[in-house]
């Protein structure tokens, strides 16, 4: 890795910014109500193809990996695995396809990223899913939170339909489960 060095000031004021967040800011941006609405909508999309999306929107980072901002490793660089941490405990990869995909929000550094399985990560070029993740954000930074994530949940949808269409009369498993992880 590179040299990350960020100045002392910077890295408390993240630090406090992240443990102001820690205190239900995922769940004041994703209510209940909200998160079942999502939910919903995460059940319906897997009715019309094979494929798993999971939604996890989390608050703050865990100190282990803040400490590592601007230390040994970049902000983006951070949130990528913390991301593809998500993605291993939920078990996104752990599809008979290998065409899960997990959208995770980290709203403490105002971060989205997209982790695709091997299967659709292979036919969907990284361009495409950085196209989703940025009107994501325009939608998040005008305050749109849920039409941001339905949006999202829209376009990777399409994306699961034309490369892992259900046959006529085929259902999916749900391999794993709708609901909106808040954290």
């Amino acid at each position: 890795m590179g040299n990350f060095r960020e100045p002392l000031w910077r890295r408390w004021a993240r630090w406090w910014r992240h443990r102001w967040q820690a205190d239900g800011a995922a769940q004041r941006a994703v209510p209940p109500d909200m998160a079942d609405r999502l939910r919903q909508r995460v059940a319906a999309s897997e009715r019309r193809h094979s494929g798993e999306i999971c939604l996890c929107v989390e608050g703050s980072l865990p100190e282990r990996y803040l400490w590592r901002i601007g230390r040994d490793a970049s902000l983006p660089e951070v949130v990528r695995t913390r991301a593809l941490a998500w993605f291993g405990k939920l078990r996104v990869w752990d599809t008979d396809h290998n065409n899960g995909v997990l959208i995770y929000l980290l709203l403490a550094e105002r971060r989205i990223d997209i982790v695709a399985d091997r299967g659709i990560a292979r036919l969907v070029p990284p361009e495409h899913w950085q196209a989703v993740v940025d009107r994501l954000a325009l939608r998040l930074r005008q305050g749109d939170v849920e039409g941001g994530l339905t949006e999202a949940l829209e376009e990777v949808s399409a994306l699961l339909v034309q490369h892992y269409p259900l046959a006529e009369g085929q259902a999916n498993p749900n391999e794993l489960t709708d609901q909106v992880r808040v954290v």
